[in-house]
């Protein structure tokens, strides 16, 4: 796909048209539009009164200190803001439109959720502490995140000094991108790799078991800042929108499963019919 080809090989790509060209047009009409925000805020600026993020970032800014000059300055803060829109909204959308989309074409799978809300949370609000009685549900979401492979090649990391690997040297610097896909679909540690099989995280009595090889927040001292965040968001937004709704397809709809081409792996486009619980 164009955008796996420019990560690993953008100055090439720059040099070939392409469907690539309109994603690089679209992260500089996102930035621009981030960097006249900010401005915005900096001209109206009261820090005494700070509204958001971004006023508590311009306030880092004008303390004087040396780490308001090294750390708190306009790319940071472009980058920050960049990263909550992509890494903290995008992500947990699209993650939720594959949950909503397995629901519809596995519903005795949301019969079970449907069954499980019902006996643990009923009709009271959906809390964290929920999620330990629910393993059911939790390997679903599991499963989701699993199948859905949101970020197959992962973020580009880099070595801060030369390094040799499994007999590989790779120079400090030099751009890698770890496959994720590649172990969420592997069938030494999943039984049925290409299907939606909440089992892979149950055991023989239904109780919930971790896996080793589930990595889509990827693993290390550089894995994903937001984990524990999206987590919970996941499990909350699931949780309430399966307690209120019965979710079926429109009749006649063919449910695609292919993945949409982007950045992220999404679902392509398909339309819902949501009925009242109530």
């Amino acid at each position: 796909m164009e955008h796996h080809l420019y990560d690993s090989f953008p100055t090439l790509m720059d040099l070939l048209p392409g469907p690539h060209r309109k994603i690089v047009e679209n992260m500089r009409q996102f930035q621009n539009f981030i960097r006249a925000q900010f401005m915005k805020q900096k001209k109206e600026l009261d820090v005494t009164d700070q509204r958001n993020l971004i006023d508590a970032f311009l306030a880092k800014q004008q303390e004087g200190k040396p780490e308001s000059t090294e750390y708190f300055h306009n790319e940071n803060l472009l980058v920050l803001v960049g990263n909550l829109f992509a890494a903290g909204m995008e992500t947990t959308s699209t993650t939720l439109r594959w949950g909503l989309l397995m629901m519809i074409k596995y519903p005795e799978i949301q019969k079970k959720v449907h069954n499980e809300i019902e006996r643990v949370i009923g009709s009271a609000q959906p809390q964290m502490d929920h999620r330990k009685q629910m393993p059911y549900t939790d390997a679903v979401i599991h499963e989701i995140q699993r199948f859905g492979d949101i970020l197959p090649h992962n973020l580009p990391h880099a070595p801060t000094k030369d390094i040799t690997f499994r007999g590989y040297f790779i120079p400090k610097g030099t751009f890698i991108f770890p496959l994720i896909h590649s172990i969420l679909r592997d069938k030494a540690y999943f039984e049925k790799p290409d299907e939606f099989y909440p089992e892979h995280f149950l055991d023989s009595k239904g109780n919930f078991k971790k896996n080793e090889a589930f990595v889509p927040f990827s693993i290390g001292k550089r894995s994903c800042a937001g984990e524990t965040l999206a987590k919970m968001e996941l499990f909350l937004f699931f949780t309430t929108l399966l307690q209120n709704f019965t979710f079926q397809p429109i009749p006649g709809a063919k449910l695609d499963l292919t993945p949409a081409l982007g950045v992220t792996n999404a679902p392509k486009p398909f339309e819902i019919c949501a009925t009242s619980r109530r």
